[in-house]
């Protein structure tokens, strides 16, 4: 690695294959993770920076509590167009949230970027390796349909949006399985992390 520039692993992950604990583990570990979700949580929440460029591609989709997200989901939801107008009111202001945070964290020797959709939206670019965040798919299935409102139905529509898991894992350059104890997988964390960070 060289020296004085963070090395970026992007991490992704289809969903319920438990990448927000894996993500949480690198935290625990001292690696700053950059939550993509969260910055846009925040652009959209309460008082949020992006309120008033939605609201006025999207009327009637804000309040005081932020982007009404069933709202704006119905405005955009089956509509390419909607959905690339919206993209292009979030994806710079989560950019620009990143590339604050890299420089916070200039001096450090590793960072993950937490992109729940980085190979189907692009961002593989921007990072030096991924790894992707893996399990059997009757586990996936089994904490998917164990989470709120989640149907079985609902499950198949997010699974066709999302790049199928083995090829996330054909082109990841590492893999964390979930399918193990947390144990395991925490000590798989450990090792990529020692790894990445030349301390072994």
């Amino acid at each position: 690695m060289s020296a004085g520039k963070p090395y970026i692993l992007g991490l992704t992950g289809s969903i319920g294959m438990g990448k927000s604990a894996v993500a949480a583990m690198f935290a625990g570990l001292g690696v700053p993770v950059f939550d993509a979700d969260a910055a846009v949580h925040q652009l959209q929440g309460p008082g949020g920076a992006l309120l008033p460029a939605i609201e006025e591609a999207f009327p009637g989709t804000t309040g005081p509590q932020g982007v009404d997200r069933p709202k704006l989901g119905a405005a955009v939801f089956g509509d390419k167009d909607a959905l690339k107008r919206l993209e292009k009111i979030v994806h710079p202001a989560v950019g620009a949230m990143r590339q604050a945070f890299l420089a916070e964290h200039a001096e450090t020797p590793l960072i993950v970027f937490d992109i729940p959709l980085l190979f189907e939206k692009g961002g593989w670019e921007q990072v030096d390796a991924v790894v992707v965040v893996s399990a059997p798919p009757e586990a996936q299935r089994e904490r998917v349909l164990a989470r709120p409102g989640m149907t079985a139905e609902k499950f198949a529509q997010i699974l066709k949006l999302q790049v199928p898991d083995a090829e996330k894992r054909a082109r990841a350059d590492y893999v964390i399985d979930t399918g193990t104890s947390l144990a395991e997988t925490r000590h798989a964390v450990q090792h990529l992390v020692h790894r990445l960070t030349g301390r072994e």
